[in-house]
């Protein structure tokens, strides 16, 4: 680029205003395109300067915004910006390539500044010999900690946890926890309540702050203690701690092992971000689009989409089997050929929408084998007043135009196209509502997630479904011979 032009851009560039952000406080492409272009031109330092006033989180949506090699020059140019507070921000593709392109020495620095759940999702998905390598920079200390945090499942309590938190005996009074806090330098400084326990180290109750600051010093601990709280056993799945955080509105929780002993917290901002992640995750499976991450590399992005659309080509072919067999009456009237994707399309679309609110029920917990009955006569009803509706409204329509098109249909054949169409439309809703609501309760009941293959089957049943229900009144009517 022209001098010229590289002097408007630095114009443009962001100061500590906070001018590099738009409106909506994403960063203005003119800034990333600065950056970009002082990386091409090898001036590293033009680059820190642009990137230095940034917010950790809008380093980590910069990196994200660039191509891989881009990522990593841009990394060897602000490796001291590079804090965990970034690096928790990023992306997980982005995260691990970057990680892999760093030296293990750097990684281990980063990770000790990391809360422990942050620090283990650093390096769980690195190959094992690169995690190997990373332990070994570390501290004992630490490197203790995150082995513990790497020996639990994947996606359970203890991988999220974080063992920072202050836990104190239940003889203390107020006064002396407070003197304690204050002595201590090496606990953690982010925490919502203080753990009581007892002589085993196991849970007996909760001090949050506020009841700390409140309250005389010589009053001990266990007159103010709240001693009812939730437990989070350690092998615990992720979406059930949210879950738990949800219903119990929580801001912290206790983690036990299988002892009952106190090992670790979670909070609610790790929960946050649990339940973005499941969320996307439900989305991603029931459109079979893999993880939907513009960052996921392109191999896997076709493995996981290729698989899905293999599936759906052979549930496709039972419905193409039900049209054939039906290639004699649509030989009669080819005015039925022309109707039929209304009946598979509007069928598909029902079940479709009862398929995303039992899948999201099921999730939440709001639909168990307590009320699953309740939840199918729910969608059954709704299905019936919308293909009512819908029945009428698509049978005297095809009624109308079918009489007034110059088609060389019978005389008064239209009528009984209408009726034909709008029974099929009627009952493929029906179909649809029934399909939707328990085709997810029996993937669920089989232990399987309801949303990986439930759309594949709801798909199948509306497509043939609506095809024979159409034809077979086509003929069982007398529409055609």
């Amino acid at each position: 680029m022209a001098e010229q032009d590289l002097t408007e851009l630095e114009q443009e560039a962001p100061r500590e205003d906070g001018a590099e952000l738009d409106e909506e406080n994403r960063l203005k492409p003119q800034f990333v395109n600065a950056v970009i272009e002082a990386l091409d031109q090898g001036d590293e330092s033009r680059a820190y300067e642009l990137v230095e006033p940034l917010h950790p989180a809008d380093i980590a949506d910069l990196f994200e915004l660039l191509e891989r090699d881009q990522r990593r020059r841009l990394a060897a140019a602000i490796t001291d910006l590079l804090t965990g507070e970034v690096i928790a921000e990023l992306n997980d593709y982005v995260r691990d390539d970057m990680m892999e392109a760093l030296p293990a020495s750097a990684v281990a620095e980063i990770a000790e500044q990391l809360d422990t759940d942050d620090a283990v999702q650093l390096i769980e998905d690195l190959e094992p010999e690169d995690q190997r390598a990373i332990l070994a920079e570390m501290e004992p200390e630490d490197r203790a900690a995150i082995e513990s945090a790497l020996s639990y499942p994947e996606e359970s309590a203890g991988r999220l946890m974080q063992r920072e938190l202050v836990a104190v005996p239940e003889h203390l009074s107020v006064g002396d926890l407070i003197d304690y806090l204050r002595e201590h330098d090496e606990l953690t400084t982010e925490f919502w309540e203080v753990f009581i326990v007892d002589h085993t180290h196991k849970p007996v109750g909760t001090c949050q702050l506020s009841w700390i600051l409140r309250t005389p010093r010589q009053i001990p601990l266990a007159d103010v203690m709240k001693r009812d709280q939730t437990l989070i056993p350690v092998t615990m799945d992720q979406e059930e701690v949210a879950l738990r955080f949800q219903k119990y509105a929580l801001i912290s929780a206790a983690v036990v092992d299988e002892d009952g002993r106190l090992v670790g917290q979670i909070t609610v901002d790790d929960v946050v971000h649990i339940i973005q992640e499941e969320a996307d995750e439900d989305v991603m499976l029931l459109s079979g689009a893999g993880e939907g991450d513009i960052n996921e590399p392109i191999r896997e992005s076709y493995s996981a989409r290729v698989r899905w659309l293999m599936a759906n080509l052979i549930t496709a072919s039972v419905a193409s089997f039900v049209i054939y067999r039906f290639e004699g009456v649509l030989a009669q009237l080819i005015t039925l050929a022309v109707l039929m994707p209304i009946v598979a399309g509007i069928g598909g679309n029902a079940g479709t929408q009862t398929l995303a609110v039992t899948v999201r029920a099921l999730a939440t917990n709001q639909l168990t084998s307590s009320n699953s009955w309740r939840a199918v006569r729910r969608e059954l009803s709704i299905a019936l007043l919308n293909g009512l509706s819908l029945a009428l409204v698509t049978g005297t329509a095809v009624s109308i135009l079918f009489a007034d098109w110059s088609l060389g249909l019978p005389a008064g054949i239209e009528w009984h196209l209408g009726l034909v169409i709008g029974l099929a439309m009627m009952a493929n809703i029906l179909i649809a509502g029934m399909a939707g609501v328990v085709v997810p309760l029996t993937i669920e009941r089989f232990r399987a997630d309801p949303a990986i293959a439930s759309s594949i089957f709801v798909t199948m049943t509306t497509d043939s479904m609506g095809f024979l229900v159409f034809l077979g009144l086509a003929v069982a009517t007398g529409l055609v011979n």
